[in-house]
C-alpha cells in the first residue's frame, strides 16, 4: 500500500533553462535543426520545481550562463555524497565550461570540490544506490573515473556497461526507487536492453525485485526519474512504468519535460541531489 512507502526529504540543485537550446549534437536525441520552444521549456521546468517544493523538497539554483545551453542539466555537473563533491570533466568540449560555473556555486556554498581527472559526468553516470555506487560507462564516463569515485567516496562501485547510444548516461536507463535500510539493498527500476549481458546479470543478481521498464517507457524518458522513496517524479508518457510503480506502493507524480527530450534530457537530468 502507498502508506507503507516513506519519503525522504531531499535537497536539489537546479539551473533555470534561460539559455536552453539545441545548438550542437552530442547524443542521438539532439538535432540542431529542430526548433526549441524556450517559453515552453521554462514553463515545464517551473512545473518541476513547483512539484518538488509541493512535496517538501528544498530547491537551490545556480545562475545560468549564456552560451551554455545544456547547463540546465544539473545532474551532470557533479556527484555530491556524504557532503563531498566530485566535480565533472565533460566528454564534449562544448559542455566543459559548465564545470567551472557549478564548481563556483559549490565553493560559495562552503563545499570543497575535487575535479575528476578522467571524463566523468556526475550523476549522469554515477548513481548512489544504498550501499553501492552504480556507475555507467560506454559513452561518457570512463572506468578510470569509476575508480576515482570509489577512492574519493569510499563506497563500493559497481561498473555497468551501456551499449545503446540512445541511453548514453546511466540515468537514462536506470533510477533508484529507494535506498534501503540496514542489510536491505533498496531497489531500482531499469531497462535491461540498455546494458551489456554481463551488466544485466549483475543488476538481476543485486536487484532481483527491480521494476523492469519496457522499451516504450524507456524511450519516453520514464527512467530519467527522481524518487524520494514514495513519490516518483516521472514523465507522463511512461504510463506502463507508472502503473507498475503504483502497484508497488509508490506514488507517480507526472511532470512533462518533453521539450528537454530534444536535447536528450528529462527530469533527473535537470536535478542534482545534494546529499549531506
Amino acid at each position: 500500500m502507498p502508506d507503507s512507502r516513506v519519503p525522504r526529504l531531499r535537497r536539489f540543485l537546479v539551473c533555470e533553462p534561460r539559455h536552453f537550446a539545441v545548438q550542437y549534437s552530442i547524443n542521438p536525441w539532439m538535432h540542431p535543426d529542430t526548433p526549441v520552444d524556450v517559453d515552453l521549456a521554462q514553463d515545464q521546468w517551473q512545473e518541476l520545481i513547483r512539484a518538488y517544493r509541493a512535496h517538501g523538497h528544498t530547491v537551490d539554483a545556480v545562475e545560468p550562463v549564456a552560451a551554455l545551453p545544456d547547463m540546465v542539466f544539473a545532474a551532470n555537473c557533479a556527484l555530491v555524497l556524504g557532503g563531498r563533491v566530485l566535480g565533472s570533466l565533460f566528454h564534449a568540449p562544448e559542455r566543459r565550461p559548465e564545470s567551472t560555473a557549478y564548481d563556483t556555486w559549490f565553493k560559495s556554498a562552503g563545499y570543497e570540490v575535487f575535479r575528476s581527472e578522467s571524463v566523468c559526468e556526475g550523476e549522469g553516470d554515477l548513481v548512489p544506490a544504498g550501499r553501492y555506487l552504480l556507475a555507467g560507462t560506454g559513452f561518457r564516463t570512463t572506468r578510470e573515473a569509476h575508480r576515482q569515485a570509489q577512492e574519493f567516496f569510499g563506497v563500493p562501485v559497481v561498473s555497468l556497461q551501456l551499449v545503446d547510444p540512445r541511453f548514453y548516461h546511466l540515468d537514462t536507463a536506470l533510477f533508484v526507487l529507494d535506498d534501503g535500510t540496514g542489510s536491505h539493498p533498496g531497489n531500482i527500476a531499469y531497462y535491461p536492453e540498455a546494458f551489456s549481458p554481463g551488466s544485466r546479470a549483475v543488476l538481476a543478481r543485486l536487484y532481483p525485485d527491480a521494476v523492469i521498464a519496457t522499451r516504450e517507457d524507456a524511450m519516453a524518458f520514464g527512467l530519467n526519474s527522481v524518487s524520494d522513496g514514495r513519490h516518483v517524479f516521472i514523465a507522463p508518457r511512461a504510463k506502463e512504468l507508472a502503473d507498475q510503480l503504483a502497484r508497488q506502493g509508490y506514488v507517480p507524480v507526472p511532470v512533462d519535460l518533453s521539450e528537454f527530450q530534444k536535447a536528450g534530457g528529462g527530469i533527473k537530468c535537470c536535478t542534482q541531489e545534494i546529499r549531506p
